[in-house]
């Protein structure tokens, strides 16, 4: 494991398990794991072309009248960036990837209808842990120490339904509130524009929760 925030995930991934099943419904674990669609707004390249994953574990809390509404903890190893294929002649070929990972702390605020669907809202803050870019096919200079900001900031909302028992389907769209990068575009033979950057996202994930006690069918007489 190149990385501690690995080693941070296992170790947050057992204390939930474990204080989940000691306190019973006071408090919920989850194992989460997914995939992104991504691009990063302002960059001059369109279309969420970049694939990433998205994978942690969550923490959830339930309050409220029959527990119908929960606070959501997140620790999160989540790929963000943004890529375009060559589309012109080398060597300006046009080709573009942004590679930017990062550690990622999501809360969020849930209401459950019917144990069934789940719809809510948040906000994240991620630590960017590597990046990577690469312009016409060369690898550029990019690194955590910059040009993108090391932090980021998300909106995020929220849907999640029941697909088997404890195993759920979650979509969730996340924007940076605040810029990830300044950029100052100089092509040859016209005026420079300044474009702010944003992360863009669209996640796909799949999240087993442990000690929660799915709805029970009623049956038909």
């Amino acid at each position: 494991m190149k990385h501690p925030f690995y080693k941070l995930l296992i170790v947050l991934f057992f204390a939930i398990l474990s204080y989940s099943y000691s306190y019973s419904q006071k408090i919920k674990g989850a194992l989460i794991f997914g995939t992104n669609i991504c691009q990063v707004d302002g960059d001059e390249v369109y279309g969420f072309h970049k694939f990433g994953f998205n994978t942690g574990v969550s923490a959830i809390i339930p309050f409220g009248n029959n527990n119908q509404w929960d606070i959501t903890l997140e620790t999160l190893y989540n790929q963000k960036g943004a890529y375009q294929k060559p589309k012109f002649e080398p060597p300006e070929t046009g080709e573009y990837k942004l590679k930017l990972n990062y550690a990622e702390v999501p809360v969020l605020i849930h209401y459950t209808d019917k144990g069934i669907i789940t719809v809510g809202g948040g906000f994240s803050w991620g630590k960017l842990v590597k990046a990577k870019e690469w312009e016409h096919g060369n690898k550029t200079e990019t690194n955590i120490d910059g040009p993108y900001k090391s932090t980021d900031f998300n909106i995020l909302a929220d849907l999640r339904f029941r697909l088997y028992k404890k195993f759920h389907f979650n979509l969730r769209y996340a924007y940076s509130l605040t810029k990830i990068r300044q950029r100052t575009y100089s092509p040859p033979d016209v005026n420079p524009w300044t474009r702010k950057q944003y992360n863009n996202l669209v996640s796909f994930r799949i999240i087993y929760i442990f000690n929660e006690n799915p709805p029970i069918a009623k049956k038909h007489k």
